[in-house]
């Protein structure tokens, strides 16, 4: 596999979001589209009344939000984030949360202090959605805490 953090988080997001070319409700009741893209490049909400896009279109617009959305969050989040799997699993985990949830976390306070042995731990706590346990988010987890240099 190769170091750079955007490839590997992308592979991530494939791998977990699933594609999907017509848009729908994920399971936290967000409209979303292609690999989980809930807005387009020009912040454009995705609703349920949006057409259907091409494998392609669904490829460039998860390129976009990791390239320009979650990495440069998590750089400015994280800045000690520098090593290309623990960069990878916190884009993942912002993709799949939002920036916000990064911001907030103890997970995030735990990268910066260079506490990386806490980090798999704060990863476990994010695995629920709509009050349950999960088990797609349970070995997304998982898969990120594999990138994270012990």
């Amino acid at each position: 596999m190769t170091a750079d953090p955007v490839t590997i988080a992308a592979a991530l997001c494939r791998r977990f979001e699933g594609l999907y070319l017509r848009p729908y409700l994920c399971p936290a009741g967000v409209p979303t589209i292609g690999y989980g893209a809930t807005f387009y490049e020009d912040g454009t909400r995705v609703t349920l009344r949006d057409a259907a896009i091409t494998r392609e279109r669904a490829e460039a617009l998860l390129l976009w939000h990791v390239r320009r959305v979650y990495l440069p969050a998590v750089q400015r989040l994280c800045p000690g984030a520098t090593e290309p799997g623990l960069l990878a699993a916190l884009i993942d985990f912002a993709f799949n949360l939002g920036a916000g949830r990064l911001q907030s976390s103890t997970l995030r306070r735990k990268v910066n202090a260079g506490e990386l042995q806490a980090v798999p731990a704060e990863l476990r706590k994010w695995v629920m959605a709509g009050g349950r346990v999960l088990r797609g988010l349970v070995l997304r987890r998982e898969a990120e805490i594999a990138l994270i240099p012990t």
